[in-house]
């Protein structure tokens, strides 16, 4: 991870209009990117894309919480916003992990099976996957997304392991 100073990682986030129900981006020091930085940087031919210089910058993209809109629209294609529009520019070289995050309810449909299975298999994203706890709405169950500890854990002994395999080659 390039440009980063020794055993810390350069983060920049992509936000949706959902998610910032759930987080006050002014008490971050991290750059926060959403739709509307897409067409504000941009004035014509020539000038830098957002989704296309984060798809460029990024060596590696973690997207949590993944939720059930989010995770359709990848798994379908679609990029109608910031984060589906870095994810179908994503360069398949470089490692995607996704943390679903939903309902109980959401996770157990059997689209979201398939939606998964699109985002494992055919494009080879990494799933961190939810665990069982009390949810956003109130229930206990299956689909909440891993706590943040485990996801930086299993992300940094991929860049631990990555950069071991580049030093002894």
């Amino acid at each position: 991870f390039r440009q980063a100073p020794a055993n810390r990682l350069i983060i920049r986030i992509v936000t949706t209009k959902a998610a910032k129900h759930f987080f006050d981006a002014s008490q971050l020091e991290l750059p926060v990117y959403d739709d509307a930085d897409e067409w504000s940087m941009w004035g014509g031919r020539g000038d830098p894309v957002l989704h296309i210089e984060l798809r460029k910058w990024a060596d590696a993209m973690l997207i949590a919480p993944l939720d059930a809109n989010s995770l359709a629209k990848i798994a379908t294609g679609l990029c109608d916003n910031l984060l589906t529009s870095v994810v179908r520019a994503w360069d398949p070289r470089k490692t995607l992990y996704f943390a679903p995050a939903m309902n109980t309810y959401m996770w157990e449909n059997p689209l979201t099976y398939k939606h998964m299975e699109t985002l494992k298999g055919l494009l080879g994203f990494r799933e961190i996957p939810p665990v069982e706890k009390e949810l956003i709405c109130g229930d206990k169950g299956y689909g909440a997304m891993a706590p943040p500890a485990m996801i930086a854990s299993i992300i940094a002994s991929d860049v631990k392991n990555k950069f071991a395999f580049l030093s002894v080659s």
